[in-house]
């Protein structure tokens, strides 16, 4: 029988501290050891990064790409962090095609390495790097309609094994993270009342499939929502994961990522 494709959506974590074993990310690190062996092992994946912007969709071509150590400050064994998976043209260049049937402009850039939001969770995920892999930008404008609509148009991928991966954080106000308070009763309210919110439209019986589009369409409406996400390119990547199956997801994750809670979706 052939496998087909799955969707993820993933927090990312902070940097490279994941990797380095921090214990604020204990949680996160067990979460992507494990969720492999809730899913296919897919014969290629496609990654959306809250890490990379273009005027238009970009789609690396690469097939040795490097990797693009986007921190700062961190220890020098960091900047040393391997992952030489493979590229994957062929995938790139059927990516480019289904955009391009749906009239979504899109170019492909054979220099892009991949960034921390690719090869970060992926060397916890498939630490042999034996898996091709093409990155894919998100638009600056970070219109989630249009990143819904994008996801639509890769949806005939998931007739493939292939894993379509979102890297970004569900909760991310960087001024709160990299503060290492706590203190904030309010803080902490208002990151439950949001992602309360984010569960309920992905994962809820409470909405059919259009409103749940709709609801994440008109994101910026939900309670806390800019206090979670001063800029929202971190949650734009789940717009373009439901555009992609556009239904109901599991929820496959729900705790605390340096003090805040955040979660994951698989669909």
């Amino acid at each position: 029988m052939k496998k087909k494709g799955t969707v993820l959506f993933i927090p990312h974590g902070g940097g490279p501290l994941p990797i380095l074993g921090d214990s604020r990310h204990k949680e996160i690190i067990k979460f992507l050891k494990n969720i492999k062996s809730k899913i296919n092992k897919p014969s290629s994946i496609i990654v959306i990064s809250a890490h990379w912007e273009e005027d238009e969709v970009n789609i690396t071509r690469g097939e040795k790409p490097s990797l693009i150590y986007d921190y700062y400050g961190f220890p020098e064994e960091s900047y040393k962090i391997t992952y030489p998976a493979p590229g994957n043209s062929k995938l790139a260049n059927k990516i480019k095609n289904l955009l391009k049937a749906k009239d979504i402009n899109s170019k492909l850039n054979p220099e892009r390495g991949f960034d921390h939001g690719v090869f970060i969770p992926l060397k916890i995920m498939y630490p042999d790097a034996s898996i091709t892999c093409v990155q894919i930008s998100l638009l600056k404008n970070l219109d989630p309609k249009k990143h819904i609509e994008m996801g639509k148009a890769l949806s005939s991928l998931m007739n493939e094994n292939i894993l379509i991966l979102g890297s970004g954080m569900s909760f991310h106000n960087l001024k709160i993270l990299l503060s290492g308070s706590e203190r904030a009763d309010s803080d902490n309210a208002k990151n439950k009342e949001f992602d309360d919110w984010l569960v309920n439209v992905c994962a809820g019986d409470k909405l059919n499939n259009v409103e749940k589009e709709k609801a994440l369409i008109e994101w910026i409406k939900a309670p806390s929502a800019r206090f979670c996400h001063p800029r929202e390119e971190h949650l734009i990547p789940l717009h373009v994961c439901y555009g992609i199956k556009n239904k109901k997801a599991d929820l496959v994750f729900n705790d605390n990522v340096i003090g805040k809670k955040v979660s994951a979706f698989l669909w």
